[in-house]
């Protein structure tokens, strides 16, 4: 009785996180007690005296515990916690924690993700959306940008710049819209869905740019010259970063600016000769600013005594002599300007260091700042926007689209391939908002915005291979009645940019987020690097012994709540979801127990641990999208029409989850640590959580089909037109006819399978060729109204355009060919003087 006392004691007290003197006062009477109740033999003994001994150890003098313990400790912890580099330090001091902070936790708080402001738009916002957006889409033909001018439209160049498109997120009083981060996104997305080429011509300028840096880091000169200019259209900006060899890693990038004095405007200053080479730089080859991240060196100590200053960001003028751009890179059949840059010892001022000579050094920590931002926002925003033009066209052309007598989207393969279109962009748009939402608050989110770059990149490849599959045939024919062809060849690139997927994913989202999320890492990582011995030893006691309680409660949470199936977690009631967030917090446990272990264990080779590394991130991101989706649907209402999105996408994330963690354990690289971290976890096995059933599934797949609001919502946010000669309104065209002549083209389908072998004189069915001569017997027949017979024949019209696809003369292609040769030009890099 005595030892089940003094366990059951200490399970309380570590579950509820009681510590301190009030856990050394209760551990105390409990053995008390156990002592006055029976017999105090060995065991008791033994567990006793081993818990109070724990709990005591927060009350012992802080002087015996520091010199007895704590140093001893740290010197073992040490040699156990990941070496970072220079540039890995930078980025943890870069960007800030929100509710990805919460999920590191193993106990998130759900008031505040449920409490936090929401993404939101103003009337000034909408509006622009409502006019200049809607204006900008009208005027864009991707086939005519794709395969005749191989550049937007002049027109569209000329509206882009004097409508302040480049300056979206530029201060009103430096000439800037002023715009949210939301705005911002919603403007970016708005335009993916009508051409790719244009969204990424719009982002880049307000993502990762010039124009963003000097904001926050620019000279009031700089600020004052420079963004009226990028704001009215004056200047094209672009930043290149990417090298041939080190890729987008600042720290290992070749490019170099030496200091010295030299000639500027006729007289002499002190700067640096910048020689770079970059390539895939977007806008580069129109820019007339060009941004560079480079590494300064001092050899000549003009500056001081340091010969390597650091990463550094610097303007260089387009016309300034020795600058080489214009040359065009073609990236997968989408035109958006990019291409290389290069200069060789190109001179410039101090006086175009982004933020001046102070800011030399520092252009790593300035990158990732503004990296967090755009990362957020440009190919999250793109991501999504293709699951929405997937789940709207593709939708309409699930029911346009009959064969034996049926729409197709009736048909249970089909539906199988509509789910993740609809719950996937569902999805995509939740974390978007969520993120946004972040940004909009003043948050900087450096681990959702690898999460969301990731993740929302990939979920467009998932989204676009299902709508590629429903589409068929109509699908991969090129020609300007495609509809998904764009979005499909754009899937690689954003999967590549910004940090390629597998990096992102294997190095990036857990091995920063595990150290940049958890309470106590970060100042265990300074502890153990400080010089000062006893300083370290103060600060590491202070901390070490909270973290040692923090991981042992993660572990009994996860396995109560996993013997329980987390019915001892408390839960909101809002959305009668509860059973949601339980799972969601056990898992949240397990993921933090998790953490700490692979941290204590594997420690500084996480980085060589990718696999391992990547199911955690998988982890992390499947929390984030399912309390993402959360935070949406309490931000609607909680609108019942939405449910099935909601519970699909949260048994969905859950399963995968559930997958993801069981594939971390059962591959753990410490063998030994395999089965106890499988009771922890899965005490009752890795079952339960099976995803979403047939039933849910179709229910869902119907939301992009029937016109409900479900639909609306999934699609909210697209370009839209009915025009029959557009590529998407052809589609929505149809759907609508479709719709309006369900219940007449019902009877058509009964007449004609009840019809005698020669009673149609061979008349081909419906979506045959003869659609006048079929509605001309259906209208004699009796089985369509006279009235009816007009909006029948539209209707099948263009039901059959729906399917066509384009064909094109023998003349036509090589008038097409001719084109691209006549824009194709291959300049070579011009050899280096000597």
């Amino acid at each position: 009785m005595s030892v089940l006392l003094l366990v059951l004691s200490a399970l309380v007290l570590i579950y509820f996180s009681i510590g301190g003197k009030t856990a050394a006062i209760i551990m105390s009477a409990a053995t008390l007690v156990g002592v006055a109740q029976d017999d105090w033999h060995i065991l008791s003994f033994l567990i006793g005296g081993l818990l109070l001994a724990l709990a005591l150890l927060v009350v012992m003098p802080s002087d015996l515990r520091r010199e007895k313990l704590s140093r001893p400790l740290l010197g073992w912890v040490r040699g156990r916690l990941p070496k970072l580099s220079s540039t890995e330090e930078e980025a943890l001091k870069s960007g800030s924690v929100d509710w990805d902070g919460e999920l590191f936790s193993g106990k998130p708080e759900w008031n505040k993700l449920l409490d936090a402001a929401p993404a939101h738009l103003t009337s000034e916002e909408q509006a622009f959306l409502d006019g200049p957006v809607e204006e900008l889409c009208n005027m864009l033909d991707d086939w005519q940008i794709t395969h005749e001018n191989y550049d937007l439209p002049e027109e569209a160049w000329s509206f882009i710049r004097k409508n302040g498109f480049f300056g979206l997120v530029i201060p009103k009083e430096d000439g800037g819209k002023g715009f949210s981060n939301t705005a911002h996104s919603e403007i970016v997305m708005k335009i993916s869905t009508r051409s790719v080429s244009a969204a990424v011509t719009v982002m880049v300028p307000n993502s990762l740019g010039p124009g963003e840096l000097l904001m926050h880091y620019g000279t009031e000169d700089q600020k004052q010259h420079y963004l009226p200019r990028l704001a009215g259209g004056e200047e094209i900006p672009c930043f290149a970063l990417t090298s041939p060899i080190a890729g987008s890693d600042a720290g290992a990038i070749p490019d170099k600016g030496i200091v010295c004095k030299g000639q500027w405007n006729g007289e002499e200053v002190m700067g640096l000769k910048v020689t770079w080479n970059k390539r895939y730089i977007t806008l580069a080859p129109v820019a007339s600013l060009i941004g560079l991240a480079i590494k300064v060196y001092d050899p000549e100590n003009l500056l001081g005594e340091q010969d390597e200053i650091g990463v550094t960001c610097v303007l260089v003028p387009r016309d300034t002599e020795g600058v080489h751009a214009g040359t065009r890179h073609l990236p997968m059949n989408t035109v958006f300007m990019n291409g290389p840059t290069w200069g060789t010892e190109v001179f410039i001022p101090m006086d175009q260091v982004i933020g001046g000579q102070d800011m030399l050094g520092k252009g790593w920590t300035m990158l990732l700042e503004c990296l967090s931002i755009g990362r957020s926002i440009s190919l999250p925003a793109l991501g999504t926007g293709a699951g929405k033009l997937a789940s709207l066209a593709t939708g309409s052309y699930a029911l346009s689209r009959e064969q034996f007598g049926r729409t197709i989207s009736q048909f249970e393969g089909v539906q199988e391939a509509l789910e993740p279109i609809a719950g996937y962009t569902y999805m995509m748009d939740a974390a978007r908002l969520l993120t946004v939402g972040m940004l909009d608050r003043g948050v900087r989110p450096a681990v959702p915005s690898a999460v969301l770059k990731y993740r929302n990149t990939d979920l467009m490849r998932e989204v676009i291979n299902h709508a590629m599959d429903i589409v068929a045939g109509r699908g991969v024919i090129t020609g300007p009645r495609n509809f998904l062809a764009r979005a499909y060849q754009a899937v690689p690139i954003g999967i590549t940019v910004e940090g390629a997927n597998i990096l992102t994913r294997s190095l990036m989202i857990f091995g920063q987020g595990s150290i940049r999320c958890h309470p106590f890492i970060v100042d265990e990582i300074e502890a153990a690097g400080m010089d000062d011995k006893e300083a370290a030893t103060k600060k590491f006691d202070d901390i070490f012994y909270s973290h040692l309680a923090h991981t042992t409660r993660n572990s009994l949470r996860a396995f109560v709540l996993g013997l329980t199936k987390g019915l001892l977690e408390t839960a909101p009631r809002q959305g009668d979801i509860q059973g949601y967030y339980r799972q969601l917090g056990r898992f949240s446990a397990a993921f933090a127990m998790m953490t700490d272990v692979t941290l204590l264990t594997v420690g500084g080779g996480l980085k060589a641990r990718q696999r391992l590394s990547g199911r955690m991130a998988d982890c992390l991101v499947h929390l984030y999208y399912a309390t993402a989706v959360i935070k949406q649907w309490h931000e609607e209402g909680y609108p019942e029409d939405q449910r099935d999105l909601v519970e699909w996408s949260l048994q969905t994330c859950l399963h995968d989850l559930q997958n993801s963690m069981r594939e971390a354990i059962i591959n753990f690289p410490v063998p030994a640590l395999r089965w106890p971290l499988r009771i922890l976890v899965f005490p009752l096995g890795a079952t339960g959580l099976n995803g979403p059933d047939d039933k849910l599934g179709a229910k869902v797949a119907a939301t992009i089909v029937d016109d409900t609001p479900a639909r609306q919502r999934v699609s909210r946010g697209t370009f839209t037109t009915e025009d029959p000669n557009d590529p998407l309104g052809r589609v929505l065209n149809a759907y609508r006819l479709a719709n309006e002549t369900h219940e007449m083209r019902q009877r058509l389908h009964e007449a004609i399978r009840n019809r005698n072998e020669d009673e149609l004189d061979g008349i081909a069915l419906l979506m045959g060729h003869q659609r006048k001569e079929l509605v001309d017997w259906a209208c004699a027949q009796g089985i369509v109204t006279a009235d009816e017979c007009p909006k029948l024949e539209e209707a099948l019209t263009a039901l059959y355009d729906v399917i066509r696809v384009d064909a094109f003369e023998p003349d036509g292609l090589k008038s097409l060919a001719k084109t691209a040769k006549g824009k194709r030009k291959v300049v070579e890099r011009p050899k280096k003087k000597h």
